[in-house]
């Protein structure tokens, strides 16, 4: 007889947590199914570890321009031991807290893989079965693999965390958020980096601020390669070689990340036992308020595909568990607005549409505001850095549909006005608004 349940989680990283611990303070009985790390990908092999290696590259940055202002310090290297082990503890702390916080709302974890065997059952890895009248699908996704010659050669973005040293020579493979970031952070560190896109660099942000920071990329000695059709990779005696169908041999590198898009985590449960159905990538199919083709089943995160964000999936799966039992039927995440960082040498933010989105919208009726400037900290040294700051405005009251930065303190400073913006800020809003001076956000309220 199986065992029974309010709701069911399948997936314990930011979703299925976030739906998991909110159902149960509701007074749900939850069990949830993770047979890995508590934290998914987000904490373990994603933005924690992602943002420590960034907060690393930002100091040895800092360090070379403490020299310009006259400090004594010569550079030092980074000691990636004492580093890596002092990453990993924070994150063991996080998991701990997330255990302690589980245990607390008396939900069931269950450190197994599930799998459909009805629309209201899942059998567990160890042959129990388990029922719930609320099912919620959170697997995440996984770096995506590609059927090349050489291909385990590379690394994908989970085993960078894995690293005993910093690579000396190494190609990044992609053009996406894992793919910069990377290529910026790593050349930081110290490494020799080589980017092979095959179209342009994020494609989902502003065209004109990308540009920007592909010359400030190159300027910081990242080799940055368009048009690549990789047709595998080989080894050599110095190293490994990247053969590229357009412009042949490439290299040799001490290692290769491969940064080529993500895959849902859904081929192993069954769906289709629940009758739940997923698009050609995969991808759990779901509506406005998450809910899958199967009544009593939704799912959240990136297994949906759906801004492959955590505060999204956090946000997801705490007003699901609202609206399924919170007494809340309304409750569902508006997925317009969302903000979104690159966490690049300097960072790219944005929220809102791009400017050509917006023009393709409001055609006529758009009114874009620029700023360049070089922010106080690097002018007094002379570098000549530019923050290039943009506010995208629509109709005649000149509501805000789009702001974007690109530059030191982007990802800080544009919280607060993404807030504004979902409250329908106005440029006569921002007009009124009192700078803070000298700052670099003073200028997103001075343009005109």
């Amino acid at each position: 007889m199986a065992d029974s349940f309010d709701l069911i989680v399948l997936g314990g990283g930011s979703g299925g947590l976030a739906v998991a611990v909110r159902a149960a303070r509701h007074g749900a009985r939850v069990a949830m199914l993770e047979p890995g790390a508590l934290g998914g990908t987000c904490v373990n092999v994603g933005c924690v570890p992602k943002k420590a290696l960034w907060y690393a590259a930002q100091l040895a940055q800092e360090q070379r321009l403490a020299l310009d202002y006259g400090f004594a310090s010569s550079p030092g290297a980074l000691d990636w031991e004492h580093f890596r082990q002092l990453r990993q503890d924070y994150i063991d702390g996080i998991r701990q807290r997330y255990a302690a916080r589980l245990a607390d709302a008396g939900i069931q974890l269950l450190a197994e893989t599930g799998r459909f065997v009805a629309a209201d059952t899942v059998a567990t890895s160890s042959g129990n079965e388990l029922r719930a009248t609320q099912i919620v699908i959170a697997t995440g996704a996984r770096p995506r693999r590609l059927e090349l010659p050489g291909f385990e050669l590379g690394l994908v973005s989970d085993d960078i965390f894995a690293l005993r040293s910093l690579p000396r020579r190494i190609a990044v493979v992609g053009g996406g958020y894992i793919a910069v970031e990377f290529a910026g952070l790593l050349r930081a560190l110290g490494s020799d980096v080589t980017l092979h896109v095959r179209s342009r660099l994020l494609s989902g942000f502003d065209a004109e601020l990308v540009d920007a920071l592909e010359q400030r990329m190159l300027a910081q000695g990242i080799a940055v390669t368009h048009g690549v059709q990789v047709a595998g990779l080989r080894r050599a005696d110095d190293g490994i070689v990247l053969d590229d169908a357009v412009s042949g041999e490439c290299g040799p590198y001490d290692a290769v990340l491969w940064a080529v898009g993500r895959v849902p985590n859904s081929e192993r449960l069954d769906l289709d036992a629940a009758g739940v159905r997923v698009d050609d990538e995969g991808h759990v199919i779901v509506d406005d308020w998450q809910n899958s083709t199967t009544p009593g089943i939704c799912a959240v995160g990136d297994v949906t595909g759906r801004e492959e964000l955590t505060p999204v999936a956090v946000a997801a799966g705490r007003n699901l568990a609202d609206r399924l039992f919170g007494g809340q039927p309304e409750s569902r995440l508006d997925y317009e607005n969302v903000p979104s960082v690159v966490f690049a040498e300097p960072p790219l933010a944005r929220v809102g549409l791009t400017e050509a989105q917006a023009q393709e919208l409001y055609g006529d009726g758009l009114r874009v505001y620029r700023s360049r400037f070089t922010p106080m900290q690097w002018a007094l040294t002379g570098h000549g850095s530019k923050t290039i700051m943009k506010l995208l405005c629509a109709g005649d009251d000149e509501r805000v549909v789009g702001i974007h930065v690109f530059g030191a303190g982007a990802d800080e400073m544009l919280q607060g006005f993404a807030v504004a913006m979902r409250m329908g800020l106005r440029k006569r809003d921002m007009d009124s608004t009192v700078a803070i001076h000298p700052s670099s956000a003073e200028e997103l309220v001075l343009m005109s």
